[in-house]
């Protein structure tokens, strides 16, 4: 059985081609594991603003719930992209070490042993590239899930800045009313 790799510069992109994934899977594990911290701190401030606001109304309570489980539920799409990607950089880092056997086995004629190598550290391979998709895909869910919960959050702040605006032009406006009608305070 003669495979597509036959030359030892062929094997040399399948040793070369793990390690690249190797390093971009661990890249994202870096960057989701800052992501995954910042997650988990934004949960524990809102879970503290719940316990320590009593005095809140309704809705600003059932929004600081959503929140919370919003915050939650990034938490949990964060942890799967995590395993994700230290999954793919492991598949990957066997890929690697296979390849490296199927291009020994190469050097040295064992007929029995490339084919082995090579075909199974391509099944990892493309197993550590989907482990690395699956990551990517949980990110971009991930940030549309923050994105909904900060468009939540900035129309709840619009609509709260409107209700207050407006209560303080009434307020300012039933003052007026009252000094022209002669009921205010009067300076002599």
């Amino acid at each position: 059985m003669d495979l597509p790799i036959g030359s030892p510069l062929g094997a040399m992109t399948f040793i070369v081609a793990p390690a690249i994934l190797t390093n971009a899977s661990s890249i994202m594990a870096l960057g989701t594991s800052n992501r995954f911290a910042l997650a988990v701190d934004r949960a524990r401030v809102l879970a503290a603003e719940a316990e320590g606001r009593r005095t809140v109304d309704a809705h600003e309570a059932a929004l600081r719930l959503q929140h919370l489980m919003a915050a939650e539920g990034r938490v949990r799409f964060l942890v799967r992209a995590l395993t994700a990607f230290y999954l793919s950089a492991g598949m990957f880092a066997a890929a690697w070490l296979l390849s490296l056997f199927g291009a020994l086995a190469f050097e040295v004629h064992w007929e029995l042993l490339r084919p082995v190598a090579f075909g199974v550290g391509l099944c990892i391979g493309v197993g550590g590239v989907g482990c690395l998709i699956t990551g990517c895909g949980l990110l971009v869910w991930e940030t549309r899930i923050t994105l909904r919960v900060l468009a939540g959050e900035t129309a709840f702040r619009e609509q709260d800045h409107r209700r207050r605006t407006d209560a303080e032009d009434e307020s300012a406006g039933a003052g007026s009313r009252r000094q022209s009608a002669g009921t205010g305070p009067t300076s002599s």
